[in-house]
Parts: C-alpha cells; sequence; structure tokens
C-alpha cells in the first residue's frame, strides 16, 4: 500500500448500454482508477454523476472496492454517463450522450475535495473537457495542484479538436496514445512507421514532454524519452475474451511505474502483462482483488 501522495483520476465515468438493455461500468478515467485502487494506490476519482439509479450504482460500487468517492459529485439535474452501443452487423456504433453529468464538474466543489490532499499526479483524457464547465475544473486542479501531469487523450470524435489537445497537452509531463491516435492527431498515412516514429517524437518536442507511451495492439508498446525509444512486443493472450479496456489497464500500471520509478523495460513488460489479464474476462473491470495482489507478489519477488 503506497503512503502520502495520491494520484487523482479526472474525468468520466459512464454505462455502455446495449440494444438489449444490458449496461456495463466503465469510463477510461474510471477503469484506470478502479486499476489504481485495487493496486493499493489509493487513488482519488473526481468525476460527476446524476441523482439516479446509475449514479448510486457507481457510489455503492465504489464504495464496495474501497475507494474514495470524496470527489464525485453529484448533479440534481442531469443524468450520469452513458454511451449507447447500437450494431450494424458484427460492427458497433457508439452514441456518447452529450451533456451528462460528467459535463459539469464544478471547479471549486473539485477543489474542496482534494484541499490539503497530497497529489502525486493528474491524470486525464479528453472526452470529460468537451464542456467548458468541466474543462475549467481541470484547468484549476492543475493550476492549484502543480502537480505533474498524465494525459491519455482517448480520442472520441467528434468530441474532441486539435485545440483542445493542444491546450491540454501544454504543460503535460507524460503522454499516452496509440498508433491509430496518433496518425489522426499528426494526419499521417496508415502504415508509415518512420514517419510515425519522427512524428512521435516532434510531438514530443513541441510539448516539452518527459516521455511519450504509444500503444500499438499486436505490435507491442513504446516509450520514447530522452534516452531513446524503448520497446516490447505484444504479449501472447491465452483464452481471448475481449480487449475492452486494455488500453486503461496499460495505462494504470504505466501510472505506477511512474510513481515507483520503475525503468521504461520494467514499466512495458508489467504493463502489457496486466493489460494481457484484463483481455482474459469479459470487461474492462477486474472485480478479483487475488488476481492484484497475486500481480503485485511477482512484482515485488522481481
Amino acid at each position: 500500500m503506497q503512503t502520502g501522495a495520491r494520484p487523482l483520476i479526472f474525468g468520466e465515468v459512464l454505462f455502455d448500454q446495449f440494444e438489449d438493455g444490458n449496461q456495463v461500468l466503465g469510463g477510461a478515467p474510471f477503469n484506470v482508477a478502479w486499476h489504481l485502487q485495487g493496486f493499493g494506490y489509493e487513488p482519488l476519482f473526481v468525476s460527476r454523476v446524476g441523482n439516479d439509479d446509475p449514479g448510486r450504482f457507481v457510489l455503492d460500487t465504489m464504495q464496495q472496492w474501497g475507494m474514495d468517492s470524496r470527489g464525485v459529485q453529484t448533479d440534481a439535474k442531469r443524468s450520469t454517463g452513458l454511451v449507447k452501443v447500437r450494431f450494424s452487423g458484427r460492427s458497433p456504433g457508439y452514441e456518447i450522450v452529450k451533456d451528462s453529468a460528467y459535463d459539469f464538474i464544478d471547479a471549486e466543489t473539485a477543489l474542496a475535495a482534494v484541499a490539503n490532499l497530497p497529489v502525486s499526479l493528474i491524470y486525464h483524457g479528453t472526452l470529460a473537457t468537451r464542456s467548458n464547465i468541466s474543462l475549467y475544473a481541470l484547468t484549476r486542479l492543475r493550476q492549484v495542484l502543480k502537480a505533474p501531469v498524465f494525459v491519455d487523450v482517448n480520442l472520441r470524435t467528434p468530441w474532441w479538436s486539435q485545440e483542445l489537445v493542444a491546450q491540454l497537452l501544454t504543460g503535460a509531463n507524460w503522454l499516452k496514445l496509440n498508433d491509430e491516435e496518433i496518425m489522426v492527431l499528426r494526419n499521417l498515412p496508415q502504415g508509415d512507421t518512420g514517419t510515425y516514429l519522427r512524428s512521435a517524437q516532434t510531438l514530443r518536442g513541441e510539448y516539452g514532454l518527459q516521455a511519450m507511451v504509444l500503444t500499438r495492439g499486436e505490435e507491442g508498446a513504446m516509450i520514447l524519452d530522452d534516452d531513446g525509444v524503448s520497446s516490447i512486443q505484444s504479449m501472447p493472450v491465452m483464452d481471448l475474451v475481449d480487449t475492452v479496456g486494455a488500453g486503461d489497464a496499460f495505462a494504470a500500471v504505466t501510472i505506477i511505474a511512474l510513481l515507483e520509478r520503475w525503468d521504461n523495460a520494467t514499466c512495458l513488460a508489467r504493463a502489457s502483462e496486466f493489460a494481457a489479464e484484463v483481455c482474459r474476462q469479459r470487461g474492462a473491470l477486474v472485480t478479483d482483488p487475488e488476481l492484484y495482489q497475486s500481480m503485485s507478489d511477482k512484482w515485488r519477488d522481481d
């Protein structure tokens, strides 16, 4: 269990709603906070839910998992976040419902929740900042806390812009994105690996980032920093169920690596290993505490 400063995770918590009415709890920041709690890092999750049954379910689930919910605001007017998943054949389509509770995170309430709380880093993506209200709350947290910032872009069309990404990367320390996202951000042709790497290094230089983490699906992952490029091949997944939340699992372990000052090779190996474990189960959230404990024990023995 980590003591002292804690990671602050900012952003959306939502439900994926399928055509049969089934709903699955998630949202990239929530998934990351969940994993950090599983590993004993006691994150403070800052978000907003509705005063509705889904919102109460979020808070109850956090309590059952031992998560600190002081940063989760309740909105009397707006509903808890929702993504409507619809299939055309086997291809899913997604409608991220706008004007959800997490679009209205209040800055002063968020600051009050973290008052006198040491924060080790701030993690956020882009979706929750589609609203100027939540963007202002994040901006104030970054200004006041002055903690290092980890941006996991998680681009969700149409809820982002080049200007928004540029604003969020200004003053950030670390950036995580996947190969498709850097192609989109830099307007690159698919499959041009040389241009891909040069553009990644250029992007890192433009914003003075300490490091960039690039996940590439079946191609593995890499870290770009002042020492060059560290990479790892994709880890084979036995009994693959789905890849939902694999990137969030990778991000959570990367945050641990930053807090514990692991070297790049260790970070990549352990993040890839945990992401592979998440791919062996349905959905993004691991509910078995034994998996976190066994993996923590293995890392400690290493």
